[in-house]
């Protein structure tokens, strides 16, 4: 059995971990944490905790936006705050091609292309929070300072 750690695309989420700091590794799991309850329930934590990469596609290229478990994105404050109409989630091939990640995988960091990153202020209430690092059954722990400054995103109010 391959191992996952090995497949490129965890690599790439390893690479940026590591490059920001030596105490950020990718961790498998026994279970597939390709939804944030399976996540969950495989870390034995609050499913608030667990970080969901929504690919977005908006009027002028793609926006990712890292949301707490536990809560639902916002199309409507999406809309407010790019100031757009048409925004729509991007599909499984347009969030593989712009991120590199299959869903259920997307990384926060390691895209294959620059991308506008909303996080959700929800996910502040975690001392500890966990996003996918780049396969479903890959994850990475990070606390929501470092979450910020990895990935250089702006902290908004996104969830209904």
């Amino acid at each position: 059995m391959e191992n996952i750690l090995d497949k490129e695309p965890v690599k790439r989420v390893q690479k940026k971990l590591e490059e920001f700091s030596k105490e950020l590794k990718a961790i498998v799991l026994n279970s597939s944490a390709r939804t944030a309850q399976q996540a969950a329930e495989s870390l034995n934590t609050e499913v608030g905790s667990i970080v969901k990469s929504l690919l977005f596609k908006t009027e002028d290229g793609f926006l990712l936006c890292l949301i707490s478990g536990d809560k639902r994105c916002s199309l409507n404050k999406l809309k407010k705050i790019k100031n757009q109409k048409n925004i729509s989630m991007a599909n499984a091939d347009q969030v593989k091609e712009v991120t590199g990640f299959t869903i259920g995988g997307v990384s926060p960091v390691g895209h294959l292309q620059q991308l506008d990153i909303f996080i959700d202020d929800q996910l502040i209430r975690f001392n500890n929070i966990y996003a996918a690092a780049g396969h479903p059954n890959c994850i990475f722990k990070i606390d929501f300072d470092n979450l910020k400054k990895i990935t250089k995103g702006s902290i908004k109010n996104i969830t209904e």
